[in-house]
């Protein structure tokens, strides 16, 4: 075996009395294209941050190329050769493609030095079939278009060993497949790729590697990927079997929601543009689409967060013209936001705060304006222990939880009212195996119980596991809709893409 790009030795790092990470020790080799799994909260992301250079390591040490190195930022760490591409990508919206790859560099002169940068992206395109027109305002590209930016930002700047953080959430399957072409160039020119995601058939299909973490230490590492199977990964990464929620039949019924040509105003692709579809009781409706394609619009306006410029939305039989959000949640809609860390939370308050804030102003909870706190501590631990939400307090920092015990809480605060409608949009984005069960399995309740569920998702496999239909969005308009039976994945993604229905059926 060829010597390591890099190795990380002994890693430890605490934060207050929690250990991310406890002697973990990781090594990628040139041609690697390594899977880094775990559940939410067993140290991945603190680990790939260390070698980045955004944490400094309690203990161990890192090596490139067997020479000892001190990766204190990430300036530090692209001296390296160690770039990193973030599942939120770090680029400036109003700047073009060209001015985003020479922010930070060093030009000549004084000057900017677009020359030597435009001879690096065409040197990129060559190698990797990485490209993006460099005088495209980063505002006007697609969601894949960004993420490639960001990797050939990362390659210009002379990376040999790449972390990519989950980087197929946002893509359509055509999009992923580009990056995974790309992915095997660069393995094949002796790089090393550390993929970090939580689709196991994507981490079957492009890793030669695994490492699995659990509990902030390494637990197994596989070096013949291709002679395991998802639910043996699943089970590595969780510590316990994993058996799949049961989608059983059911008949759909009344109409619960409406939407009739309905438009909002604007002029960016993302304003819905005279949609119609329903909704019904005993049915999971999912919503595919590139992110910006109007799902954030269409959410909106099912929350009473916006009004339609034209149309009309039923809700129960109600028409909507001006419904506040409390409006909504009385005619019996939850909510489950895209950004749960934004909209969905605040993450400054204690847990229990969060998981009544909508409910606040109720009798059970509110007596001519004085908080009961037993009546709320009571809801809560009781909802703590209902939907397993591993926390040490309800009175914890609510920002102190890891993602599927955020997304838990979530659920609890919506589900305690029974809802005729959940509104979930990217519902277990980011979320481990386990925590994506836990939520699946009370999508399939609400459904067998005769509730009805908008599911937007850019999870194909989520989408095709609990859908009755599928609607696909492409710039405002709803592209294609159908029954799950007669959905394929090439389907969905050439209507995904754009093309026209007839063309992709």
């Amino acid at each position: 075996m060829p010597a390591p790009l890099l190795e990380m030795v002994g890693i430890s790092k605490t934060f207050g009395s929690v250990k991310a990470n406890d002697n973990v020790s990781l090594s990628l080799y040139p041609g690697d294209i390594l899977g880094l799994l775990g559940e939410n909260g067993a140290g991945k992301t603190t680990l790939m941050n260390v070698l980045f250079g955004v944490y400094t390591p309690d203990t161990g040490i890192i090596r490139i190329n067997g020479k000892q190195v001190k990766i204190q930022n990430s300036a530090d760490a692209l001296r390296h050769g160690v770039g990193m591409v973030h599942q939120h990508f770090h680029l400036v919206p109003c700047h073009t493609v060209l001015e985003n790859l020479m922010v930070g560099q060093k030009g000549r002169g004084g000057k900017l030095d677009r020359k030597s940068t435009l001879e690096a992206m065409r040197v990129v395109k060559d190698r990797f079939g990485l490209y993006v027109e460099p005088e495209t305002l980063v505002s006007d590209l697609t969601v894949g278009e960004q993420q490639r930016l960001e990797i050939i930002k990362a390659l210009v700047r002379g990376a040999r060993a790449l972390i990519l953080d989950e980087p197929t959430s946002t893509l359509t399957p055509q999009e992923t497949e580009g990056l995974f072409e790309a992915m095997r160039s660069m393995a094949s020119e002796g790089m090393g790729v550390i993929f970090i995601s939580h689709k196991l058939q994507e981490v079957q299909e492009i890793t030669n590697r695994v490492v699995i973490m659990r509990k902030g230490k390494v637990t197994a590492e596989l070096d013949n990927i291709e002679h395991v199977s998802r639910q043996e990964l699943a089970e590595l990464m969780c510590g316990h079997e994993i058996t799949p929620p049961v989608k059983e039949p059911v008949t759909p019924k009344e109409v619960l929601l409406e939407f009739k040509d309905v438009s909002t105003p604007g002029f960016a692709r993302s304003r819905l543009k005279g949609i119609s579809f329903q909704l019904r009781a005993g049915e999971i409706l999912g919503i595919a689409g590139v992110s910006g394609n109007g799902q954030r619009e269409l959410a909106e306006i099912i929350s009473g967060m916006l009004a339609p410029f034209s149309g009309s939305v039923e809700i129960r039989g109600k028409v909507m013209n001006r419904l506040s959000p409390r409006d909504v949640q009385k005619l019996g809609v939850g909510r489950i936001p895209e950004d749960r860390m934004e909209i969905g939370l605040i993450i400054s308050l204690p847990l229990k705060d969060n998981m009544i804030l909508p409910r606040v102003h109720e009798p059970r909870f509110n007596r001519k304006g004085v908080l009961l706190r037993r009546a709320i501590d009571a809801f809560v631990r009781e909802q703590i222990e209902v939907f397993d939400i591993r926390t040490p307090s309800p009175d914890i920092r609510t920002g102190a939880l890891s993602g599927g015990n955020l997304q838990k809480a979530l659920l609890a605060r919506e589900l305690a009212w029974d809802p005729y409608i959940l509104l979930a949009d990217q519902p277990t984005r980011g979320l481990d195996v386990g925590a994506a069960q836990f939520v699946h399995e009370k999508f399939l309740e609400l459904r067998k119980n005769g509730r009805g569920v908008i599911l937007i998702s850019e999870d194909l496999e989520e989408l095709f596991a609990l859908s009755d239909r599928i609607a696909v969005m492409y710039e405002g308009k709803i592209n294609g809709i159908m029954p799950i039976s007669e959905a394929t994945v090439q389907r969905v993604g050439l209507l995904m893409a754009g093309m026209e229905e007839e063309v992709a059926a």
